[in-house]
């Protein structure tokens, strides 16, 4: 068993990075000053040679381990096999945050390898609140719930999305993660105020916040924003990301990069230039509240 993290280092000042493959070696080998790392479950899962990179890297830095396949939309409910799996992971690595998503991904037997969207309703508020105070005595800990990015809406969805998420936390007691880049895209694909998103989030909930690039695209004439984690953050999620961080005071935040990944140097540039933006933003809030 590894020492638990300290309740510092738990709560980072400095950005962090999300750990991929091909940084493995190079990031215990050069030991950059970031704040933590962010791992997906899934790829460590299956123990092996992943798992001694993870643990070797989990000696230097606080994780936040992020699911992608727990399913917690899913009216059948989730796959106990995945959750022990998860379960497993959670209990060695001991990871400062555990995170997934307001989507679902299949039923018990099928996997659909995606993040689908969910109608914002009541009774999917009992089925999503059901299935994370599941997952959370399973894990015996708080999980925090990312908001989607978006393609489409439902019809039938009267709930806004972050009145979702902070009617979720005041049922489970989870938390959330707040995507910026994905209030980002969901907004101008589906049309919405991002500003007014961040505003509505319960901001004693928010513990982590992401940051990634999105790429612009026609499909069919119609402009549309993908969020494919494959690029530098953009000006406007930038400035979304001050309004974020000068709000949510008590969460860490995490450089997700993930097709087209670079070398690590990028990777910590981009966590440099977010906690550049994040004293300034918080200076600028602390002025605010003195003048006040």
């Amino acid at each position: 068993m590894m020492t638990a993290v300290s309740p510092t280092a738990a709560h980072p000042t400095k950005a962090g990075i999300g750990l991929r493959a091909r940084h493995h070696v190079d990031i215990v080998e050069s030991r950059p000053d970031i704040g933590l790392i962010e791992i997906h479950a899934e790829n460590y899962m299956g123990g092996g040679i992943p798992l001694a990179h993870l643990e070797r890297a989990r000696a230097l830095y606080p994780v936040s381990v992020h699911g992608v396949g727990a399913s917690l939309g899913s009216a059948n409910g989730f796959d106990p096999a995945h959750i022990e799996r998860l379960a497993a992971l959670v209990e060695r690595v001991e990871p400062a945050l555990v995170s997934e998503h307001l989507a679902w991904s299949g039923s018990p037997g099928l996997y659909l390898n995606d993040l689908l969207p969910l109608p914002y309703t009541e009774h999917s508020l009992d089925v999503v609140a059901a299935n994370v105070g599941r997952v959370q005595d399973a894990l015996k800990r708080q999980i925090l719930i990312e908001n989607p990015s978006l393609y489409l809406a439902y019809a039938d969805s009267p709930v806004p999305e972050p009145d979702f998420l902070g009617a979720l936390v005041r049922r489970t007691g989870c938390g959330v993660l707040c995507d910026v880049n994905n209030i980002y895209v969901s907004c101008v694909n589906l049309g919405g105020n991002p500003v007014a998103y961040i505003d509505a989030l319960p901001p004693e909930a928010v513990r982590e916040l992401h940051l990634a690039g999105h790429t612009a695209k026609r499909i069919d004439g119609v402009p549309l924003l993908i969020d494919d984690h494959g690029s530098p953050v953009t000006d406007a999620v930038w400035s979304l990301y001050e309004r974020a961080v000068a709000r949510f005071a008590n969460a860490v935040t995490l450089i997700e990069w993930d097709t087209d990944v670079p070398e690590l140097a990028t990777l910590i540039g981009e966590a440099a230039e977010a906690d550049r933006r994040a004293r300034t933003a918080r200076g600028s809030g602390d002025a605010d509240a003195r003048a006040a």
